[in-house]
C-alpha cells in the first residue's frame, strides 16, 4: 500500500487562531505525552462492531485496503488488521506514532491527519476514524474522504462512549464534569464527559455530502480501579491540566470507586456510536 506524496501535518491542522481552535490543538497534541498510558488502558473495540461496519459498508474487511486515520496507538488498526485488512495507519502526533511502532511493528504507518491525507487518490475501499473524526475539520476531512475512498467504498467514524444509564457511570461522570467545569449542557453532549463524540449525521458531515448510517454496538469490560483511573487520565482534558493540577481529583476519585468496589474492580459498560458512509 503506497500512500502518495501529500503533505503529512505533525498536528491537526486549523486555519483559526481563536482561543478556543488554540485549546483545541493543545488536546490533540496531549496525547504525545501520555502514548504508553492511552494503550496500555484506553477500551478496545467489540467483534460485533467490525460486524456492523462489514453489514453497513456492503462488504466485507478481509482482503480490502483500508486506511485508519488518527490511529493513535494502533487499537483499531491491530483489530482491522485481525480482520484480515490490508490496512495502513495514519497518524499526526509523533509520540503516538512512536508507540504504534513499538506495539504493531509489522503494520505500515505513515505521518498525516484527515485534513490533509498523506494518500492517493481512489485508492482506499475503507476509511476509519476511531475516536478521531472530532480532531478533524469536516469542511477540509470530508473531501478528503471521498477524494481517497474508491467509488462505494465506505467512510467509518465511531467512538467509544460511556453507558451513563449505568447509575455509577452517570455518578463519575458527573464528578468529572464538576472537576472539568463542565456545566449541564456540556455533561449532555459529552456522553463519556471526556471528550467530544458527535453521533450524527449533521455532526459528522454538516455539508451534508455524505449520507450516515447510525448503529450502537453496547459492550463492557471489567478492569481494575487503577485501570479505569489511568483510562480517565489519558483523555486530553485531564491531560492539558497535568499531573499536578488533577492528582487530588483522581486520589478522591480512586476512593469513590473503592467505597463502591471494595474488591477493586469495576464493570465499564460503553456504547460505541457508529456511522457509516458510502462514496457515491
Amino acid at each position: 500500500m503506497t500512500p502518495s506524496s501529500s503533505p503529512s501535518p505533525s498536528t491537526p491542522s486549523s486555519p483559526s487562531t481563536s482561543p478556543g481552535a488554540a485549546r483545541h490543538a493543545a488536546r490533540a497534541r496531549s496525547f504525545d505525552g501520555a502514548a504508553a498510558q492511552y494503550a496500555a488502558n484506553r477500551p478496545s473495540y467489540p467483534p460485533a462492531l467490525f460486524d456492523a461496519v462489514e453489514d453497513l459498508a456492503g462488504r466485507s474487511l478481509s482482503g480490502a485496503r483500508a486506511a485508519d486515520v488518527g490511529a493513535g496507538t494502533g487499537i483499531s488498526t491491530g483489530l482491522l488488521h485481525g480482520r484480515g485488512a490490508d490496512v495502513l495507519a495514519v497518524e499526526p502526533g509523533p509520540g503516538m506514532a512512536a508507540e504504534f511502532r513499538r506495539v504493531h511493528p509489522r503494520i505500515p504507518i505513515v505521518r498525516g491527519s484527515g485534513d490533509a491525507l498523506p494518500l492517493a487518490t481512489a485508492s482506499m475501499d475503507f476509511l476509519t476514524y476511531a475516536q478521531s473524526w472530532h480532531w478533524t475539520e469536516p469542511r477540509r476531512s470530508v473531501p478528503e474522504a471521498v477524494r481517497v475512498l474508491r467509488p462505494g467504498g465506505a467512510l467509518a467514524l465511531w467512538w467509544n462512549t460511556e453507558a451513563l444509564d449505568v447509575p455509577w457511570i452517570e455518578a463519575a461522570a458527573r464528578r468529572a464534569g464538576r472537576f472539568l467545569g463542565l456545566d449541564e449542557k456540556d455533561l449532555k453532549a459529552d456522553r463519556s464527559s471526556c471528550s467530544a463524540h458527535p453521533a450524527h449525521s449533521l455532526a459528522a458531515d454538516p455539508s451534508g455530502t455524505l449520507a450516515f448510517e447510525h448503529h450502537r454496538v453496547r459492550w463492557s469490560r471489567r478492569v481494575p480501579v487503577d485501570t479505569r483511573l489511568a483510562n480517565i487520565g489519558s483523555h486530553s482534558q485531564f491531560l492539558v491540566l497535568g499531573e499536578e493540577a488533577t492528582s487530588a481529583f483522581f486520589a478522591e476519585e480512586r476512593n469513590h470507586l473503592l467505597q463502591a468496589f471494595p474488591e477493586g474492580f469495576v464493570e465499564e459498560a460503553y456504547v460505541v456510536e457508529l456511522l457509516v458512509a458510502i462514496r457515491p
